[in-house]
């Protein structure tokens, strides 16, 4: 797999652009495809949102000033298109609406396969405000480092851990009290 300096070299090239994006797709877009999917939960719309995020990449790839690593400008954009995405579907349909869309896609998808733990996770996960959610995506499954969440969701670090602290801090309770009602 190629580094993300080769890349952005051979897409400095009037002839290597088309290549260059062969080798950024093959890199990234099975993790943005997974990054995007955890926050809007359903195939269809995460591949058109990957998608999406991708023709941006594609247009915006000559001006990227590498002030950042490239991973965390992808994944930038990949999340403020799914943001995006659902604020659109927001001016049309109540976010309750939404939540309980994504629950059922959840449920019913054919492309998850997991666990009855692991769907439980991502009913629990679904709970938490929009931007606990991120976080936690990003952390928890992405093992994200913070600094590189700041620049991925342009917030500071505090604001981030106490996100994340708080975000597991409710799943933890949800947990807590679905084994206590259990017994």
């Amino acid at each position: 797999m190629k580094e993300d300096q080769e890349i952005l070299q051979q897409f400095s090239t009037d002839t290597g652009q088309v290549k260059a994006f062969e080798w950024l797709l093959e890199k990234y877009q099975k993790p943005v495809y997974w990054h995007v999917r955890r926050i809007l939960i359903s195939h269809d719309d995460a591949d058109d949102v990957t998608q999406n995020t991708f023709i941006k990449i594609w247009k915006s790839l000559s001006q990227f000033k590498q002030e950042s690593k490239l991973y965390t400008w992808i994944y930038r954009i990949a999340t403020n298109e799914s943001i995006n995405f659902i604020n659109q579907r927001k001016q049309h349909q109540s976010l309750e609406f939404i939540e309980s869309e994504m629950l059922n896609h959840l449920t019913a998808s054919n492309y998850f396969d997991g666990n009855d733990i692991q769907r439980k996770l991502q009913e629990a996960i679904l709970t938490l405000p929009e931007k606990q959610r991120l976080v936690f995506n990003l952390k928890y499954f992405e093992n994200m480092k913070y600094e590189e969440m700041s620049e991925v969701l342009e917030t500071s670090v505090g604001a981030l851990k106490a996100s994340y602290h708080l975000a597991v801090k409710k799943l933890s309770h949800l947990f807590t009290n679905e084994a206590a009602l259990k017994k």
